[in-house]
């Protein structure tokens, strides 16, 4: 029997990079977006029964699991499947869903962000059963919904509702194949004030609501220079990202005004604090009155499951000495050949839910850079698939004293 090395899981994972791509493709070529995500999880069923996974099954709100082994152990890689929309098709040099490789990148909408990972992920589930890499672990592969609408979201239903109990989660979300430890948290919340309408000939009669708006976001302006600072997560912040108002017509005073804020919260910050300042922001302004609360998100997923969730995501950093970490490095070292480089996301992933919320160790490491999440002409470098694949297989070796 061929023994086990770092240097024959990177050889067999670069073997597979062309059915990789092709894998990546079908996904890019199906269209996701939130809560309509049916006809890629489709995709990714049958790839996973063409690899031969132990078990597959869809949960309620529609994620995919795919299971390998049945150890008492239990790891989990996920990855969203779900891409946010293409935007302005002229910002486009070519159909976002017609993907192609060119320059060693694979190129469309969801490469980078994430279906990069999502492939990536079960491709190497199909590495870890042919080089019999797992003994001692239930390894799942969860294929997971909405978490552009709501990131946490389907691993909150995971954890509360389907009951896994994983002892370590890797998020494949792009790191440009780094391994990422944590991120800062995030929370919407709404400002809203009232006013007096009038007819817009004489607004002296009225109170304009727009105006009290006005004043409040200069404050939140102000807020967002003076939030707190850590030398790794780095400094909170705010910003406004809508402005909404109403009145009877637009001959008329505005009777109602509102904000929506998105915060993004760093080590020492916490859902209370941020309420506490915003409030201060809106009595800075002259209006104590002033309503805030954070946000709910309950929309239907496709399976026409709703599952509410309040719009506050908590901030979370593995530890540096932590065992799966230290892992981690080990693997990455021995199957990619140099030293990774420890960081963070800028963005927010699922983490919030496992160890933001359950304190369950996760760390990331995915293929693509982050900076074109979200952006036209997302692309993927050809490399970063066969490395993730073998970075993947190789940390469940490692975990197993395989390698």
């Amino acid at each position: 029997m061929t023994p086990i090395t770092y240097e024959l899981i990177q050889k067999r994972a670069k073997a597979m990079e062309k059915e990789t791509v092709r894998f990546l493709s079908d996904l890019v070529r199906t269209q996701s977006f939130s809560s309509k995500e049916k006809n890629v999880i489709a995709v990714i069923k049958k790839e996973m029964q063409a690899i031969g996974f132990d078990g597959i099954r869809i949960d309620g709100l529609g994620n995919i699991i795919g299971r390998i082994g049945k150890g008492k152990r239990v790891i989990a890689f996920d990855g969203h499947v779900d891409t946010v929309y293409p935007g302005d098709l002229a910002a486009w040099k070519f159909d976002p869903f017609k993907p192609f490789v060119r320059s060693g990148k694979i190129w469309g909408r969801g490469t980078v962000d994430q279906k990069g990972g999502v492939a990536t992920m079960i491709h190497a589930g199909k590495l870890i059963k042919e080089l019999g890499l797992n003994d001692e672990f239930t390894v799942l592969f969860t294929a997971t919904v909405m978490e552009e609408d709501c990131d946490g979201l389907c691993w909150q239903y995971l954890l509360n509702v389907e009951n896994l109990k994983p002892e370590l989660v890797v998020i494949t979300e792009p790191t440009n194949m780094n391994i990422y430890r944590g991120h800062r948290g995030r929370m919407e919340i709404r400002v809203e004030v009232k006013g007096k309408s009038c007819h817009g000939s004489a607004p002296e009669r009225g109170d304009n609501a727009i105006y009290k708006i006005a004043r409040i976001a200069l404050e939140i302006e102000k807020l967002n220079k003076r939030l707190k600072n850590d030398p790794f997560l780095g400094k909170g912040t705010v910003t406004i990202s809508e402005v909404k108002s109403s009145s009877p017509s637009l001959c008329a005073v505005a009777d109602e005004a509102g904000i929506h804020l998105d915060r993004r919260l760093t080590y020492g910050e916490t859902k209370a604090s941020a309420i506490a300042e915003v409030k201060d922001a809106c009595k800075r302004a002259g209006y104590p009155d002033a309503k805030v609360f954070v946000l709910t998100y309950e929309e239907a997923a496709y399976t026409g499951k709703v599952y509410p969730t309040e719009k506050y995501f908590p901030t979370w950093a593995l530890p540096e000495k932590s065992s799966y970490l230290t892992n981690a490095v080990a693997a990455y070292t021995g199957v990619l050949g140099k030293q990774p480089l420890v960081d963070k996301w800028t963005f927010s992933t699922n983490g919030i839910a496992t160890m933001g919320m359950k304190g369950i160790p996760t760390f990331g490491l995915g293929p693509g850079n982050e900076i074109y999440a979200h952006a036209a002409n997302e692309s993927c470098p050809v490399e970063h698939l066969s490395g993730a694949v073998a970075f993947y297989a190789a940390l469940v070796a490692k975990l197993n004293g395989k390698v």
